[in-house]
């Protein structure tokens, strides 16, 4: 890592920065965290971690370069002889890791400009309580510990490299010393996606690589290689799979063209998971004849979200809306104050740019999917986290890394957060060793990053404000907070209704004119209710031709029994009426109320339940 040779190359970012590092003196010791696991492409050719670490960034200024691993113990990368790989080798027969240790140091220490790889730190040194840690996984730790702080070992130019996808996998107090830095490796960027398409496809057209580059936010190169390589060590080649596609749409329009481009994306997969991809007998959701690269673009974006689940290993789920907000009745307040939140990020105008919303109200009153359709009228892309908490000791804190790495990577973006009082909620007791205090605070530091703004959006959904911790609820993290309730007159009851009936296909006569007395008798009922009396209308219909009148609706309102628990209802929705941030989205028999008369009502109502 001198001045001289990988200096005259075209090095990756985070590749410079450490080599500027160790130049500077600043640490012999590096810890390589995030993307580790990926290919960097350097002068035309993609490398591996290790194999670019070995060949590239130290290949011209190291001596001698060792990896060791639990797998495959120590080996040599660069400068053994034969003889001292038997003796190597020989002498560690039966000493395990200390051994690796004693002779990798004793090696260090008698020949010059050493390089050692551990490729999965996380394994050697694991983190956890030391306390609870075996002996091999201490003489691991302050071994490493000691070398960072031995001034003969760095005037010996030797450097240590640890690799890990996430800094909470490795010993924190690693992490705490000061000869030690830590260097991110992040997810390729737009111009990096670019240059890594046109690498592995480069007969593909300037455009579609462009769209490519920009379409695929959060998947690194490894990934879009087996997506996009013309020509792979297995599988279809792009002739096969452009004569496979062509069949497949025999007969449809622009059939030629579109197979040339739809086979330049469906590289690793089987005839079998091609033909289930591009269904002939499937209605497009996209218009080929306005676009012609649209079809490619949602296949993509299928492709990426399967992979992207895949690597998060079920800790993230994607959300795919089907309708947007004019599928939604009533509620026009709600309507008009997320219309022009997603005007702001569609125009990319960070100013006006929430950094999160908190969606408050009672149980059923549309809060899920109002969120739901305000993502596809912004066009955001959005993802709902699952359980990625785990039992053992870093990996909660490893998932979360992973996570939160894979979100910033795919802006923009929505994060949603249903029952948001169970992820946030107040902290009490610490009997899971301060994992949850952990994960919470690096949540609030992430949602509060404004670098954030316009690209991660978070969204918590709770009834329940008031149990979420104070401090996620301030503006910075979450800035507008958006007020759900049940319907206030007939008129706004049966718009819901009739947006309800509208997203089955039914026929439906119903007057809604003459009919609001009856709409006027389901005062109190929730969203959920009144969808519940649409949806047995329904089934009324269906007994007879199919059809809904006011007859049957009438019916349908008189057999049903909505749930009783108005107290606690009016308890969520005073809770709304505290947490809002606007008094223009109340209804009007809470505008004209005081702060003073909302905390009043609210302790009678918390006392009465």
């Amino acid at each position: 890592m001198s001045e001289t040779g990988t200096s005259k190359r075209t090095l990756p970012v985070w590749a410079e920065q450490l080599r500027q590092k160790y130049l500077a003196g600043e640490a012999s010791v590096f810890v390589l965290y995030g993307n580790v696991f990926d290919r960097y492409l350097v002068d035309g050719v993609a490398h591996g971690m290790t194999e670019f670490l070995s060949q590239v960034l130290l290949k011209e200024n190291k001596n001698r370069i060792m990896e060791i691993s639990l797998d495959r113990g120590v080996r040599f990368l660069q400068g053994a002889t034969t003889e001292e790989k038997e003796v190597l080798y020989g002498y560690l027969a039966d000493k395990g890791l200390p051994g690796i240790f004693e002779s990798v140091e004793r090696r260090m220490r008698e020949h010059a400009s050493n390089a050692v790889i551990f490729p999965y730190a996380g394994t050697i040194f694991p983190n956890g309580d030391p306390q609870m840690m075996s002996l091999e996984d201490r003489i691991a730790f302050t071994t490493l510990h000691r070398w960072s702080l031995d001034d003969a070992l760095a005037q010996k130019d030797n450097v240590v490299i640890l690799l890990c996808e996430s800094l909470a996998e490795i010993n924190q107090a690693i992490m705490s010393n000061p000869k030690v830095a830590a260097v991110e490796v992040p997810i390729p960027q737009e111009t990096e996606r670019e240059t890594a398409v046109m690498h592995y496809a480069p007969r593909m057209e300037e455009q579609q690589v462009k769209l490519l580059a920009k379409q695929t936010a959060g998947l690194r190169v490894i990934q879009l290689s087996s997506i996009v390589a013309a020509e792979g060590p297995q599988g279809l080649r792009e002739a096969e799979r452009t004569k496979l596609i062509a069949s497949l749409l025999q007969g449809q329009a622009n059939a030629e063209d579109r197979a040339a481009k739809l086979s330049a994306i469906t590289a690793g997969m089987t005839p079998e998971e091609i033909a289930h991809l591009i269904d002939p007998g499937k209605t497009l959701a996209v218009d080929v004849n306005a676009d012609p690269y649209s079809e490619m673009m949602e296949i993509v974006r299928k492709r990426k979200r399967e992979l992207i689940e895949k690597e998060c290993a079920g800790l993230i789920e994607f959300i795919e809306p089907k309708h947007d907000l004019s599928a939604v009745g009533g509620n026009e307040h709600i309507k008009t104050e997320l219309m022009e939140i997603a005007k702001a990020i569609k125009s990319g105008d960070k100013a006006r740019s929430p950094m999160g919303l908190l969606a408050v109200g009672a149980m059923g009153a549309g809060k899920t999917f109002v969120i739901k359709a305000f993502l596809k009228e912004a066009g955001l892309s959005g993802v709902s986290l699952k359980n990625f908490r785990s039992k053992w000791v870093g990996s909660t804190e490893a998932n979360l890394e992973r996570v939160l790495t894979a979100v910033k990577a795919m802006g923009p973006i929505a994060v949603v957060i249903d029952e948001g009082d169970r992820s946030f909620g107040k902290q009490g007791d610490d009997s899971d060793g301060g994992t949850s205090s952990r994960v919470i605070a690096r949540l609030k530091e992430f949602m509060s990053d404004t670098e954030n703004r316009g690209k991660v959006l978070f969204i918590l959904m709770t009834n329940r404000p008031d149990k979420l911790d104070t401090d996620i609820k301030r503006p910075g993290r979450l800035d507008r907070k958006i007020p759900f309730f049940y319907a206030d007159t007939a008129t706004e009851r049966a718009d819901i209704v009739k947006a309800i009936l509208s997203r089955y296909d039914v026929k439906c006569s119903i007057d809604w004119a003459n009919t609001l007395p009856v709409f006027d008798v389901l005062r109190g009922y929730s969203n959920a209710d009144l969808e519940a009396v649409a949806l047995l209308a329904l089934e009324f219909a269906k007994r007879g031709d199919g059809e809904i009148t006011s007859a049957i609706f009438e019916m349908a309102v008189a057999d049903f029994m909505p749930p009783q628990e108005t107290q606690m209802i009016a308890f969520m929705e005073m809770l709304a009426v505290f947490e809002t941030s606007r008094r223009s989205m109340l209804p009007d028999r809470f505008k004209n109320m005081t702060p003073q008369e909302v905390q009043q009502q609210l302790q009678v109502l918390r006392n009465a339940i």
